[in-house]
């Protein structure tokens, strides 16, 4: 049976005509999906759906979406950063928790940062709670603790940036934020720290920064230090503040994605 396909002609010219016109007539292409953009489920006999590639230097991924969530389009990923990129899609999200024993929730902003009068594309993660130890008891909250062990570095003050985490990446894709993501065990494959459970807009100017420096500070601080600021001035304030107080760690990752 046909299905509800959009295959775009940048998707065509990577997968090849006789493949974009299998997937069409329903060869090679599911009935029920995952969306990739806002992981709900799809249909393609029923409703239209896009075809999104994403290519490393070696590989490549098909996913699929609802084109009301996404356009039809190749993403090019880094190839370290593929099997990170597949993960964070098919909804592998191996968070903290909470110390109360369910499963906490890391709050993700984005701003301009500006350090040393260059503005610098930022995230800043909050939990929503304390953090706890995997395996404890979770009576102290033990978030930046656990970031230190990660490699997160103490930020005194944002004088300067942060260093590079090694093995860490942002995944921005078609323009929007999916996932912060991490060294698997044994610094392995890549899998999402945080994940977006519905791809997160990010200002044009923000995006233009990171395409540009492709890199993206990470800012972390334990609930209740940062809180949602609706300005980027005072987004800047709180984390001076938190910095000053000793409730600030950060690390620069690579930008994966555009």
């Amino acid at each position: 049976m046909p299905r509800m396909l959009d295959v775009s002609e940048d998707v065509r010219a990577e997968i090849g005509d006789e493949e974009a016109d299998r997937l069409l007539v329903g060869d090679n292409s599911p009935g029920s999906y995952d969306c990739t953009s806002c992981r709900t489920p799809g249909d393609s006999e029923t409703e239209r759906t896009s075809t999104v590639l994403f290519i490393g230097e070696e590989t490549a991924v098909l996913a699929f979406a609802h084109a009301s969530c996404i356009p039809s389009q190749v993403v090019k990923v880094a190839e370290d950063q593929l099997q990170g990129a597949v993960r964070s899609i098919t909804g592998a999200d191996p968070r903290p928790t909470a110390t109360g024993g369910e499963q906490a929730v890391l709050g993700v902003t984005s701003g301009l940062v500006l350090i040393d009068n260059q503005l610098h594309p930022a995230l800043v993660v909050e939990p929503t709670g304390p953090i706890a130890r995997p395996g404890s008891a979770g009576e102290e909250d033990e978030f930046l603790p656990l970031l230190a062990e990660q490699g997160f570095q103490p930020a005194g003050d944002l004088g300067q940036p942060p260093g590079t985490l090694s093995g860490w990446s942002v995944l921005l894709a078609m323009g929007q934020l999916h996932a912060i993501l991490q060294p698997g065990t044994g610094g392995g494959t890549p899998v999402a720290w945080w994940q977006a459970h519905q791809p997160l807009q990010v200002t044009s100017d923000w995006r233009a920064a990171a395409n540009k420096s492709r890199t993206v500070l990470v800012f972390a601080a334990p609930v209740g230090s940062i809180g949602q600021q609706p300005r980027e001035d005072l987004l800047r304030d709180a984390l001076d503040k938190a910095a000053a107080d000793g409730r600030l760690v950060a690390a620069a990752m690579p930008l994966a994605g555009t």
